[in-house]
């Protein structure tokens, strides 16, 4: 009778590590890196296209990872994607010319949003607007212009 209840304990235990571990991968996976804060500043751009960023995605600079896109919206006034980013605060000091470009990690893999500081002498500060901006390559636009232009001839 003991055996059976020590095996029922362990099982249990193993259980309870199988859904920590899940939890942990998940987390990993949607790119939650905190549960809290860190006081980074918010800016937010205009995009005629997004392809397939999502919320979460990284914000890099000289391919270094300086925050993350926390919303996503569509403003009816600009008929455009409103992309909001936390940049974290310890790269506050991005010029108010600065340009974001939304590009795919490798040739299928996910979008992310890339900074290229200006040389302005002012810099970005807590709800300012990214004015240059360069929306996303999406392959299946360029694969269907493609297709037109072969089938024209």
């Amino acid at each position: 009778m003991k055996s059976s209840r020590a095996v029922e304990i362990m099982v249990g235990l193993f259980v309870a590590a199988s859904v920590a571990a899940l939890l942990v991968l998940a987390l990993k996976v949607s790119n939650i890196n905190s549960f809290t804060s860190d006081n980074g500043y918010s800016v937010y751009a205009y995009f005629n296209d997004i392809g397939g960023l999502k919320v979460g995605a990284p914000v890099t600079a000289a391919g270094v990872t300086v925050g993350r896109v926390t919303g996503i919206g569509y403003d009816s006034k600009n008929f455009e994607a409103k992309v909001t980013m936390e940049i974290k605060p310890q790269f506050h000091d991005f010029p108010v010319d600065s340009s974001a470009n939304i590009y795919t990690a490798g040739l299928l893999g996910e979008q992310y949003i890339s900074i290229s500081p200006g040389s302005s002498m002012k810099n970005l500060k807590n709800g300012d607007r990214i004015q240059y901006t360069q929306s996303a390559i999406v392959l299946e636009k360029i694969i269907g212009q493609l297709m037109v232009k072969l089938t024209s001839k």
